[in-house]
């Protein structure tokens, strides 16, 4: 079932190359770690997920899907797991607030303009790291009444989004969560919160994990109808 999500998603994509790198990179594969399994060159891929090369087709994308299939079970199952849970059970409980998957994908230093938000660490070039959604939680109900399953398919289809934290106090809580969670998402937004109300150890998490953080005090009505705007 994730094969064939995965691959119809690639096949089906006006923009087959960002498809692609959304996978690549939510199952943390390597352009050259992708590209030796297959036996080609790196450029290959590369001209691939930038449009350079014409869509490859359905069988050389199933190649390619079950590349980073066998890669994540060699290294432990972990992204697999995780999607095998999303597709069988969903997300549970009223913890999540939106939840959304983008099209066409944004960047962090575009997500910043966005929600009139404040960048306090980002990783070098974690400004143009590329998103493929959001998920916007209430922090307190997530880590009080999610399972580490359930927190987990907060990510949705792809760890590269937004992870929006929102009634929380100093953002402290759901950083200490993603700490010892396997997957981690692509930003952090905590909601409600000015740049001296961050607790100093969710900044530090943020920079172990290398994680671009960012606070916004937008109205939360007024945020998530603007990301949710996109497509």
């Amino acid at each position: 079932m994730l094969a064939e999500k995965m691959a119809g998603e690639i096949t089906l994509s006006d923009c087959y190359g960002e498809a692609l790198r959304k996978w690549r990179s939510s199952f943390e594969v390597s352009q050259s770690d992708l590209a030796s399994y297959l036996g080609i060159s790196p450029s290959v891929i590369s001209d691939y997920e930038s449009g350079r090369r014409r869509s490859p087709g359905i069988h050389i994308i199933g190649k390619i899907v079950d590349a980073l299939l066998e890669i994540d079970r060699r290294r432990g199952s972990s992204k697999i797991e995780v999607y095998e849970s999303i597709l069988k059970q969903g997300i549970l409980g009223d913890a999540v607030y939106d939840m959304h998957e983008y099209l066409s994908p944004l960047t962090v230093a575009e997500l910043i303009r966005l929600i009139d938000g404040s960048l306090l660490y980002t990783p070098r070039a974690g400004v143009e790291k590329r998103l493929y959604g959001y998920t916007v939680v209430d922090g307190l109900k997530a880590i009080l009444e999610l399972s580490s399953g359930e927190f987990q398919r907060l990510y949705g289809w792809s760890t590269e989004r937004a992870m929006v934290f929102t009634n929380i106090s100093t953002g402290r809580s759901p950083m200490v969560a993603l700490r010892v969670t396997t997957l981690k998402p692509g930003a952090v937004v905590l909601h409600g919160l000015g740049e001296g109300e961050v607790d100093p150890l969710a900044l530090q998490i943020a920079e172990l994990e290398r994680i671009p953080l960012i606070v916004t005090e937008m109205e939360l009505d007024i945020m998530i109808e603007r990301l949710q705007a996109l497509e």
